[in-house]
């Protein structure tokens, strides 16, 4: 059994991406993970004032909810980030929290596997590359993990407008074999 944290970080009601990220929870829950979803909405998550005190604290100077999230990142086996993709890359969102999880890099960190779970409006397969080329730079700072899998699902662009799309199953198998 594995410890699976999955991070939603739209902030849309009825998002795509987070309907990925549903699925990819199912077909965890199915194999008998723990799984704990994270959405982003309603949370407070500052940006990053660079300081580097995190790299001697162990967490951030910032009291918002960012350490928490962390906190629990660092003690899951596997990470899943479910992203639309905006302007050809990830979500502010999403790089706000990784930015803000810079204290991480000097702490000991169980994590192996990381999975990017991406939606977009345009359909072309280059479409998540920059996204993908964002997490992969995060994942370099912690070389005992590596990104396991990628999912991406073009041509959605209104509320769930995913909703029988075959990239649903896809997101659901990809969490049977984490």
């Amino acid at each position: 059994m594995k410890r699976v944290i999955v991070i939603s970080t739209s902030l849309r009601t009825g998002s795509n991406s987070d309907m990925l990220a549903d699925r990819f929870v199912k077909g965890a829950l199915q194999t008998g993970h723990e799984v704990e979803k994270i959405s982003l909405t309603g949370k407070n998550i500052q940006f990053c004032r660079g300081c580097l005190a995190c790299q001697k604290l162990g967490k951030c100077v910032i009291k918002d909810d960012a350490d928490a999230i962390m906190q629990k990142v660092l003690h899951a086996d596997v990470i899943v980030w479910a992203t639309p993709i905006y302007y050809f890359e990830m979500s502010g969102q999403m790089k706000v929290l990784i930015d803000r999880m810079n204290a991480m890099y000097t702490l000991d960190y169980q994590f192996r596997e990381v999975y990017l779970l991406t939606t977009a409006a345009e359909e072309e397969p280059e479409v998540p590359q920059r996204a993908e080329g964002g997490l992969t730079g995060w994942i370099d700072c912690f070389p005992k993990s590596r990104l396991a899998g990628t999912l991406f699902c073009g041509g959605v662009a209104g509320p769930r407008s995913i909703s029988g799309n075959p990239k649903l199953e896809e997101a659901y198998e990809m969490g049977l074999h984490c």
